[in-house]
């Protein structure tokens, strides 16, 4: 594994070349849509071990037995480090509702449950994408970097349609972690996706009431719709996409201060509602598809899929459980296993059987 895990990935990626016709073939419209999500395999490290973390509490409570004030659980989750000391590719991440130590990956699926292109999300992967925008854990420059999800998904499509070239996707299927005007425009724009089901995000959403939009796409008064909200200039900030700044058509100037007059505000802001406007606006409220249309709902249930596919990669093809720290070994670890799901496609199809396409045990049986 140490001196092939380049080639077991070569050949995984020549696989998903190989199957993709097959996959087409079983069935297009779900051969056409595609799926993302990130993952973690557990490395067999000290900080791993539920001693660890026990020990370091039992010591905090005993040091602040005289402070009730101290949170010994909170403070000794913080005091871990942000990575393993045995293996610098071990880190801490948040997996299937707790904490431990594990090498990331990002995995991409079709509607069909197959793989279509894993990467890990290490070293090597940040020196091919230097243009990457990644943020520290802390302050210490001796802690390492962590990747977000909605970060890595340029990049890894990016690489994704540099090796196969020929494969058309039309439909995204993600979280509500996705759900940014950068990503809406990225899908579109530079993938040329023509559907994008990522929910709306509770945190990018205003508990004011909506704004309303004219003819001409301005934003309009929430109580008034014949009123055109007021244009303010555009909004650069670093990280994020242009806006356009549009502030309530009641608002007007005393004194160098901004005053709303209206009787009925929609907001209790001194200066009146104030909203923005992107680039890529209609594509997030319009993305392919009726956000509350049944169409939608049953067809974001797909995105399962691919948590399904990390969970078979995981136990089925035992990748997860393994007594090994090896970076090098893990990749090449979950590759096989990629690997072997692609045999699985072959022989169904081979065998007429494509309800088995993601399932070993009857296929053999």
């Amino acid at each position: 594994k140490l001196g092939f895990a380049g080639h077991i990935e070569l050949m995984f990626q020549q696989m998903v070349d190989y199957t993709e016709p097959i996959c087409q073939q079983i069935d297009s419209s779900l051969a056409q849509i595609l799926t993302f999500d990130t993952s973690g395999i557990e490395l067999f490290v000290t900080e791993n071990n539920p001693k660890t973390l026990n020990a370091l509490i039992r010591k905090l409570k005993a040091f602040y037995k005289d402070n009730p004030d101290v949170d010994p659980y909170k403070m000794a989750y913080g005091l871990m480090p942000s990575q393993a000391a045995s293996c610098p590719d071990a880190k801490q991440q948040y997996i299937n509702g707790h904490f431990c130590y594990a090498d990331k990956f990002a995995i991409l699926t079709n509607g069909l449950g197959i793989i279509r292109h894993i990467t890990f999300l290490d070293d090597d992967f940040k020196s091919v994408h230097p243009e990457l925008v990644i943020d520290k854990k802390s302050h210490s420059p001796d802690e390492d970097k962590s990747i977000g999800d909605a970060t890595c998904l340029k990049p890894v499509l990016s690489d994704f349609f540099s090796l196969h070239p020929d494969f058309h996707p039309d439909t995204f299927l993600g979280d509500s972690s996705f759900d940014t005007i950068e990503t809406y425009g990225m899908l579109m724009n530079d993938f040329h996706f023509s559907k994008a089901l990522i929910p709306y995000n509770p945190r990018n959403e205003s508990s004011l009431k909506k704004v309303g939009y004219s003819e001409y796409g301005y934003p309009t008064c929430p109580n008034d719709p014949s009123l055109a909200m007021k244009y303010r200039g555009i909004t650069r900030e670093k990280g994020r996409a242009e806006r356009i700044k549009w502030i309530c058509p009641r608002v007007h100037m005393v004194k160098g201060k901004y005053v709303c007059d209206c009787k009925n505000p929609c907001s209790n802001a001194a200066k009146g509602r104030t909203t923005y406007t992107y680039e890529n606006l209609d594509f997030r409220m319009f993305p392919g598809i009726q956000r509350d249309s049944e169409e939608w709902d049953s067809l974001y249930k797909i995105r399962t899929i691919v948590e399904r596919a990390i969970d078979h990669l995981k136990i089925n093809m035992c990748v997860a459980g393994r007594k090994s720290r090896s970076h090098i070994t893990t990749k090449a670890d979950v590759f096989l296993a990629g690997i072997a799901s692609q045999l699985t496609v072959i022989v169904a199809h081979r065998m007429n059987c494509p309800q088995y396409i993601r399932s070993l045990k009857p296929l053999i049986a």
